[in-house]
């Protein structure tokens, strides 16, 4: 299978308001950061969210105890091994929820590093001490069970079914809830305000506290638009095409305007044809990885993409910088492909499918898609093989 496919579905899109009303899981989260008002986000978090009653522990996922309290009881009431979850600072926590143009999305942000991997592991990975590459400093969760949604969903179901409400016929209910996984699962963001792709402010022109800021905001936009994608077209893969397009939100929104060489630093291209070991790049090689000459062609690939595409912002940027204008480019990026963005045609991709999509879901059609841009060089096909 060719690393360059695209997968986004389009097909069953129509017209569309954006943003998108919130999907159900945010009215919890609503509820949770009103009482953290109160309690503090941690505090609040202990008591809704399981894992937060287990600390991060080598092999604790395979207990007994573990399972049956994160897949069956959904409490660690009476549990030897749930003494918590440590935050070194839990204080700072802090719980918002953000505006997107797919609806709301609940964020997590810790700008303590230790706290940010403690929350990714508790979160993400079982609550086992997984390692975390230095460069990553944000998570979009997705498909989370939430027991205390299906708690409240239970209360619920009692009120209405008093006579009916034994434990023989609440696992009947819940068999028939399990379908229904927009009623317990979640989606959620967590963030660290940590150097963006562990790059330092030196490198970026900007003090300590400059970047940190930036960084804070393209992660945010960046997981954000993965979350557009996941959401409206059904995809959100490891696959540097996304993160080309996560990033291009994510700097937009820090620095203004779109800059090809931030991105080819997070990448490791920064002084291209040399790839810099440790780049983000590596990251997306695809499974089975691509192969060292393949690889080798995704980078130049990756830069001419880069450069066409800030060249594309630069020339458009009066009509695609409001809300409007930069949803519309969100979803015209999820009809290319790499080597179209790459190629010496980029500039009419760019326009037709940003047309296209003005057209297709109805957003603001005073958007109008600018001239060509400057021709680039790469253009060869990639795969796996």
């Amino acid at each position: 299978m060719s690393y360059n496919k695209n997968v986004f579905k389009h097909d069953s899109i129509g017209p569309v308001s954006f943003p998108l009303p919130d999907e159900p899981f945010v009215a919890a989260w609503e509820n949770y950061a009103a009482e953290a008002g109160e309690a503090g986000v941690h505090e609040v978090l202990k008591k809704r969210l399981i894992q937060f009653k287990f600390p991060i522990r080598e092999g604790i996922s395979q207990s007994a105890s573990y399972q049956a309290a994160t897949r069956r009881l959904g409490t660690a009431d009476g549990l030897p091994e749930a003494t918590g979850l440590i935050l070194e600072r839990p204080g700072k926590l802090e719980l918002v929820l953000h505006q997107t143009p797919a609806g709301r999305i609940p964020i997590l942000i810790t700008r303590h590093r230790k706290d940010f991997v403690t929350l990714v592991r508790a979160l993400t990975r079982k609550n086992e001490p997984a390692p975390l590459p230095e460069s990553m400093g944000a998570s979009l969760v997705t498909g989370y069970n939430n027991w205390d949604r299906i708690f409240t969903y239970r209360k619920r179901w009692e009120a209405i079914n008093p006579e009916n409400s034994s434990e023989e016929r609440w696992q009947e209910e819940l068999g028939r809830l399990i379908p229904q996984k927009e009623l317990y699962q979640d989606r959620f963001i967590i963030l660290s305000d940590g150097p963006y792709s562990a790059v330092p402010a030196a490198d970026m022109g900007l003090t300590e506290e400059e970047w940190r800021s930036a960084s804070l905001v393209i992660r945010r936009e960046h997981e954000c638009a993965h979350y557009f994608t996941l959401r409206l077209f059904s995809s959100m893969r490891n696959n540097i095409m996304d993160e080309l397009i996560a990033d291009y939100m994510g700097i937009v929104a820090a620095a203004g305007h779109y800059q090809a060489r931030w991105f080819l630093r997070f990448a490791g291209l920064e002084n291209y044809p040399v790839y810099r070991e440790g780049g983000r790049l590596q990251n997306y090689r695809g499974n089975p990885p691509l192969s060292d000459g393949a690889f080798r062609v995704l980078q130049a690939l990756v830069k001419s993409a880069s450069e066409n595409l800030e060249e594309f912002d630069r020339k458009n940027a009066a009509r695609i910088r409001g809300r409007a204008g930069k949803t519309a480019v969100l979803a015209a990026l999820t009809r290319l492909t790499l080597e179209e963005l790459a190629s010496e045609d980029a500039g009419s991709f760019l326009r037709r499918a940003l047309c296209h999509v003005i057209d297709r879901y109805g957003i603001n059609r005073g958007i109008k898609a600018g001239k060509g841009v400057h021709k680039t060089r790469a253009g060869r096909s990639l795969n796996r093989e």
